[in-house]
């Protein structure tokens, strides 16, 4: 499998969650294979290089290479093959679906994403007073 396309609704806004997404420091709070994260720059924007810190320690790089605020952006691999694209879908309940795509250019993905990541975004996202830096 070279792609793979997950969907999950956040009762949050697009905003809210883009705003969250876009933060490297709240990355490892949904992300478990991530425990670090940093940008080149702040505030992000279209080239901006995030640097994440797997539990093995090793980094990886990520440059922004399609960036429209509150609506979607992709990360793509910096010298890699490996992209992936959140997009967002308000609605007038203040939900939003979030589309997760990620793909490869060539060869099969490594790990795919389970809606299980998904979903530990959706349970952040959505605790009572949950801050969104």
């Amino acid at each position: 499998m070279n792609n793979n396309k997950l969907i999950i609704k956040i009762h949050r806004s697009s905003s809210d969650i883009f705003s969250f997404l876009t933060n490297p420091q709240n990355t490892p709070l949904w992300i478990d294979s991530i425990v670090a994260e940093e940008t080149s720059e702040w505030p992000v924007k279209l080239g901006t290089i995030y640097k994440n810190r797997g539990a093995d320690c090793a980094w990886s790089e990520y440059e922004i290479t399609s960036w429209e605020p509150n609506k979607s952006f992709v990360l793509s691999e910096r010298g890699g093959t490996y992209h992936v694209r959140y997009t967002f879908t308000p609605f007038v309940d203040s939900s939003t679906d979030v589309e997760y795509y990620e793909w490869v250019d060539k060869g099969d993905l490594p790990e795919p994403y389970t809606i299980d990541v998904l979903q530990k975004l959706k349970t952040v996202l959505e605790k009572p007073y949950t801050n969104i830096a």
